[in-house]
């Protein structure tokens, strides 16, 4: 007889536990999953979206903003580069991305 033997008995020692279900753990990670989709995915795609639509509809004459803070109108339109009139015959040439708003006609001249 060893002193394990002593602090455990061999018969406590064979009775196992029996294995947990891995599905709780499954679900959890579905839920989570989903979480994840509802808040933080499908909001980005949403957004993505609508810049790309944004950018599709742009137009010479529109007034803008760019990523950069900048507001103007555009002279010319590009494949890439969108042509910006910030002052009277001041252009600057941006991407095409970097439009992230169209202003309603007049709000330059007004501002």
């Amino acid at each position: 007889m060893s002193l394990l033997d002593i602090l455990i008995s061999p018969a406590a020692a064979q009775a196992a536990a029996p294995a947990p279900s891995p599905l709780p753990s499954f679900i959890l990670m579905g839920v989570v999953f989903l979480a994840m989709y509802f808040m933080m995915i499908r909001p980005q795609m949403k957004r993505a979206k609508e810049h790309r639509e944004l950018l599709s509809k742009l137009q010479k004459g529109d007034e803008v903003i760019t990523s950069g803070g900048i507001a103007g109108r555009i002279e010319d339109l590009g494949e890439s580069f969108v042509t910006v009139e910030v002052a009277d015959r001041v252009t600057i040439k941006v991407q095409r991305g970097a439009v992230t708003a169209v202003l309603p006609k007049g709000t330059l001249k007004s501002a």
